[in-house]
């Protein structure tokens, strides 16, 4: 399909300028020049608009959807496994496409257009994802120890079984996920490093998300969970490592060393009294810093753009300094850098060649005039309402912020029947 978006203001790698920008066959064929031969399918007039390239968010668990605003103010390990866990064992694997569809209905709605997940239920993420048309780096959740080798080992193989039997899915990647280095001993995360580093499949972990964790693995291990991870394989340039809020200087530089991706998660680690993680470190470092929600469980929202400006916010305070995490760096952090962890180097900007995840804003908002600076205008102004029209490789999924490939009013429904049988009410 081609598609023309005329006269738009376009927010480019090197500044914001109105420009005509081409798309065929998924790709940005060309900018302000027509492609030869080109004929558009379809025409969206840009005036009073700005194109945007899409939002990565870098971590989140669209599964956990279900469990918006039913377990608040609550510590991690609290929030975890007495109120998380137990919810997640009266799902059913209807319930997870469900969440999966609503997940993407607010992340489609507020700017993101491909995202980093774990969780389970396989086959109805996938069904979810393939009639969204959203991109993802799909991995299933692992946890296990050699008390129980026989299932941890049987886990392991049904998810590589997984990757197999769905590999050729469009806009789907997947990575292998030992789901932390407390839900799973030495054994497995060696198990699970050998088999991403055998097969070339990246990692999906939490890292060093709070302090309980930090005194968890070094009773259980004897070093911070950075070094745990580095002694049995994890790391690499292929890593997306979660969270990262308390590390040593020697974490930071074995983090570099290994040219791990760090996902940090401003608002969850903030809601769940985590800390906040030293992404200008990480920055200077040269580590590639994306951006993640969480799960809506602990956020309360998907929305990359609340993130995106927290993460920016937030840093100037507790470093006494206006200009760390400029506008430019976070939405740098949001889009391209998320598109690195997950594999592309052709995702994440508004340049020819690049694959067309692109967001079109509506300006006709109070909070968008005056329009001095747009890409300050992203990160200070927007709050992910002004997004009208959504296109995924290519292809529009939501045009007039209405959806093109969900029902909504049926999620809507069948979200309010799960969470009743499963007592969130």
């Amino acid at each position: 399909m081609n598609i023309l978006i005329k006269d738009i203001l376009s927010v480019l790698p090197d500044g914001a300028e109105t420009r005509s920008v081409y798309v065929s066959d998924g790709i940005i064929a060309s900018i302000s020049v027509p492609p030869e031969g080109f004929i558009a399918d379809k025409t969206i007039e840009g005036k009073g608009k700005m194109l945007v390239s899409g939002l990565v968010n870098s971590h989140t668990h669209a599964g956990m959807t279900l469990f918006r605003n039913s377990a608040d103010d609550m510590l991690l390990n609290d929030w975890l496994f007495n109120r998380i866990f137990p919810l997640e064992d009266k799902l059913v694997a209807e319930d997870v496409y469900w969440s999966v569809q609503l997940a993407v209905m607010e992340m489609l709605s507020s700017g993101t257009t491909a995202f980093i997940d774990m969780y389970y239920f396989t086959e109805e993420y996938m069904r979810a994802l393939g009639e969204s048309g959203i991109r993802c780096a799909y991995s299933r959740g692992l946890q296990g120890d050699i008390s129980d080798k026989t299932t941890a080992e049987s886990k392991l193989k049904i998810v590589l079984e997984e990757i197999e039997r769905y590999k050729n899915q469009d806009r789907l990647t997947f990575m292998l996920a030992p789901h932390a280095l407390y839900t799973c001993d030495e054994w497995f995360q060696r198990e699970i490093a050998a088999a991403a580093k055998e097969r070339g499949i990246p990692i999906h972990t939490h890292l060093a998300e709070s302090p309980d964790e930090i005194e968890t693995i070094k009773e259980r291990f004897g070093r911070t969970p950075i070094e745990q991870a580095e002694k049995v394989g994890l790391l690499s340039e292929t890593t997306v490592a979660a969270h990262c809020v308390h590390l040593t200087e020697s974490d930071i530089e074995l983090l570099a060393t290994r040219a791990v991706n760090v996902a940090t998660n401003p608002v969850s680690n903030l809601k769940l009294a985590n800390g906040v993680a030293p992404v200008p470190k990480l920055l200077q470092a040269g580590i590639n810093v994306a951006m993640g929600t969480d799960s809506a469980a602990s956020n309360n929202t998907l929305n990359m753009f609340r993130e995106l400006s927290m993460l920016s916010l937030v840093q100037k305070g507790i470093n006494f300094d206006a200009q760390v995490i400029t506008a430019k760096e976070a939405l740098e952090i949001a889009s391209r850098n998320g598109a690195r962890a997950m594999g592309y180097d052709n995702l994440g900007e508004i340049a020819v060649g690049n694959i067309a995840d692109l967001l079109i804003i509506d300006l006709d908002r109070p909070n968008m005039q005056p329009m001095n600076d747009p890409v300050a205008a992203l990160a200070y102004s927007v709050n992910g309402s002004e997004v009208e029209t959504v296109i995924v490789d290519g292809k529009v999924l939501m045009e007039n912020r209405e959806f093109l490939t969900i029902d909504k009013e049926r999620v809507y429904y069948e979200i309010d029947k799960i969470c009743e049988r499963i007592g969130t009410r």
